[in-house]
């Protein structure tokens, strides 16, 4: 370890307590996204939540998120009918919903009825 890591790293302890390490850091944001996920699907399975309305806007909680975990979080939608409608656009099952281009944002919205 050169002196400049082992300062770093001595740094970072010595603020450990004002801030927690970047790893906690992680694992709570990460586990903040899982529970909104969570809370998005169960919205989305009671039809409290449109698809296409998650597709046009793309909350926060929604942006990494894949597309056919999306899709299939709707009542009746399992793996066949996510991969025909998905397959008829071009669109990869596992394309995040943030990486979708407007155009391809529109056309989803369209074909699901919004």
């Amino acid at each position: 370890m050169t002196a400049s890591a082992a300062a770093a790293a001595k740094t970072e302890l010595d603020d450990g307590a004002a801030t927690p390490p970047q790893h906690l850091r992680a694992l709570a944001r990460a586990n903040e996204v899982r529970l909104a996920r969570a809370a998005l699907k169960r919205s989305i399975a009671a039809r409290e939540v449109d698809v296409a309305t998650v597709i046009a806007e793309v909350p926060w909680e929604a942006e990494t998120m894949n597309l056919s975990e999306l899709l299939t979080a709707q009542q009746r939608w399992g793996r066949t009918r996510t991969r025909k409608l998905l397959g008829s656009l071009g669109l990869s099952e596992n394309k995040q919903i943030g990486t979708l281009t407007e155009r391809q944002r529109l056309l989803l919205v369209e074909r699901l009825g919004g």
